[in-house]
């Protein structure tokens, strides 16, 4: 602190700071939180969401090219996920761009600097769903309604979503979800028995440890447990490890969907575009910038899947 918020947004390139970039004036873009070098190990391996300098530019505060580079007063404001999105002016380093079609309506290209990737790349990236296997949803927010996309695009068989809200459980069924189930103690045990043992597959994206425990319970013998909310660090977890053995259960955690943002974001917009990934129905409420806290009050209430904010409303 202090530091300027926001790291899910699309913009226009105003302005480069070198004759060799690659990018121009004009350039539509996504931001991505997670900038890569390229050249760190896990770059060069394919895992650019893992990239080391780019968590360690995120942690300080800075870009990864240096900084920070915003202040106030004379005084030093750190940036947020090397975006500080939250403004209608954002400097970001080039490392943290995904040039995108000029034609796609801006508060679509946003949706694919998070929700899209985190959502559905943990399905299929992260969480290898294949044509036919069967798959749980914990928590059906911007992150997991994506998932639910994903799934369908993954080609699942059965869908089954998660939360203890009527109308998200309502707009799972008009995403793509086979069933829906109520959050709560018995939520895994009817997942079980809907599916005779457990889903091939079982996501958290609700950030809180019930949902997670949810998942985890949900899973079969063998299938795959994956979590994409940040809970507390602070948030104890027991886990049987026993169990865990007998089980076989893989546990696998998912930052940014597990997606090379250079290669999965435009192929995200291309299926967007033929119809096959209808993000825009994600988008449950637009404000204009200067309304930032009510949007931030309707998060913390999980009122809305995601608000879109525009400088000009």
């Amino acid at each position: 602190m202090p530091i300027v918020p926001g790291h899910e947004a699309s913009g226009i390139i105003e302005e480069v700071g070198s004759p060799e970039s690659s990018f121009a004036p004009g350039d539509q873009v996504v931001l991505v939180y997670q900038p890569q070098c390229g050249t760190c190990p896990c770059c060069i391996a394919g895992d650019g969401h893992l990239c080391m300098p780019g968590l360690a530019a995120n942690r300080s505060g800075a870009l990864l090219t240096g900084g920070p580079r915003l202040s106030f007063n004379g005084a030093r404001i750190h940036h947020h996920m090397g975006l500080s999105a939250f403004a209608e002016l954002a400097v970001v380093s080039e490392q943290s761009l995904v040039r995108v079609d000029k034609e796609l309506p801006a508060e679509i290209a946003a949706l694919f600097g998070c929700a899209a990737m985190c959502g559905a790349g943990s399905v299929i990236n992260t969480g290898g769903v294949r044509a036919g296997e069967t798959v749980a949803i914990a928590g059906i927010g911007g992150v997991g309604s994506s998932a639910i996309l994903g799934a369908v695009l993954a080609g699942a068989r059965r869908i089954i979503a998660i939360d203890p809200d009527p109308q998200k459980r309502k707009l799972a069924r008009e995403l793509g979800a086979t069933d829906v189930v109520d959050a709560g103690a018995e939520a895994a045990a009817e997942i079980v028995e809907l599916t005779d043992g457990g889903v091939d597959c079982a996501l958290e994206s609700a950030g809180v440890l019930e949902a997670f425990e949810t998942a985890y319970a949900s899973a079969k013998r063998g299938g795959r447990v994956v979590t994409v909310g940040l809970v507390s660090p602070k948030t104890p977890f027991a886990l049987d490890v026993a169990a865990q053995v007998t089980s076989a259960k893989a546990l696998h955690g998912s930052y940014m969907g597990s997606c090379n943002p250079q290669l999965d974001i435009p192929k995200f917009v291309g299926l967007y575009k033929s119809g096959k990934f209808p993000v825009d129905k994600l988008i449950t409420k637009r404000l204009a910038l200067s309304d930032i806290n009510v949007a931030l009050d309707n998060m913390a209430d999980s009122r809305e899947l995601r608000q879109v904010l525009t400088p000009q409303g």
